[in-house]
């Protein structure tokens, strides 16, 4: 079966060979020169991007848009299959039958004889044979956890990993007492006029707040995420405020800013 011959399956037939079919055209001479053009490096931010509008999707709940979302999500690891193809490294084939095998793998306790059968013990096992499957047995226990991560979610992952272990606080006023103990040493810092020690304050400190975050499973990037768009949405709801008064926003003062604020929230 040729390239168009496999763009025109019908809906019953298999499309995921017809996307790799798609991605293999465009990629190939006669094909689009955007798409010819690009790389694994080149990709990078697509995918990110594409990761975190498929979070979007899921946080407000929009299902139809979520399959929309997933669907670009998928092109991006079809792309980069077919670019390690092109490359003579492997193929989506590959990728698919690596993850499965893995599933199964790490799954004994549905594929083999193993008798966990509770959360703690399935996600236990699974640590157990990560570690043994990638020789990182004896390597220190927080060997390459989280590493590629964005830092906050990589701080998450490393606090969530030594907890496993009981190193981490019996109760929630622990974890407060350190995030008041490291704003204190945050002020300190700030009159010092250490610059360097400020950060290092500074990171510790917010170390502290994801810890609080993980600890009653909440992701500190969603968290932050959220944030970020109410203050989006209520500094708009300022601006607006003062440009019914007349008042731009640099031409206003920060008591205008502050009342207009207020009554956003």
């Amino acid at each position: 079966m040729d390239d168009q011959e496999m763009i025109n399956c019908s809906a019953q037939e298999k499309q995921m060979t017809r996307l790799r079919a798609i991605i293999h055209r465009l990629r190939a001479p006669g094909g689009c020169p955007w798409d010819a053009e690009q790389t694994h490096e080149s990709l990078l931010q697509n995918l990110i991007e594409e990761t975190y509008e498929t979070v979007d999707a899921i946080k407000r709940g929009d299902w139809e848009h979520l399959k929309e979302e997933l669907g670009d999500l998928l092109l991006q690891v079809v792309f980069h299959s077919e670019l390690a193809e092109e490359a003579g490294r492997y193929n989506f084939d590959d990728v698919a039958s690596g993850v499965s095998d893995k599933l199964v793998r790490r799954h004994p306790h549905v594929y083999g004889d193993s008798s966990v059968n509770d959360t703690d013990g399935v996600l236990n096992q699974w640590d157990a044979i990560k570690r043994q499957e990638k020789g990182d047995e004896d390597e220190p226990y927080l060997h390459n956890i989280g590493k590629g991560l964005p830092s906050m979610l990589r701080a998450a992952k490393l606090q969530k990993k030594a907890a496993k272990v009981g190193f981490d606080w019996p109760d929630d006023d622990g974890v407060v007492d350190k995030i008041r103990e490291e704003l204190e040493e945050v002020e300190e810092e700030i009159k010092s006029g250490d610059s360097d020690k400020l950060s290092e304050e500074i990171g510790d400190l917010l170390f502290s707040v994801v810890n609080l975050a993980r600890r009653h499973k909440l992701d500190p990037e969603i968290l932050l995420e959220s944030t970020n768009g109410k203050f989006e949405q209520r500094f708009a709801a300022m601006d607006h405020a003062l440009q019914l008064l007349g008042i731009t926003l640099d031409c206003a003062t920060l008591d205008e800013m502050e009342l207009e604020w207020q009554r956003s929230k």
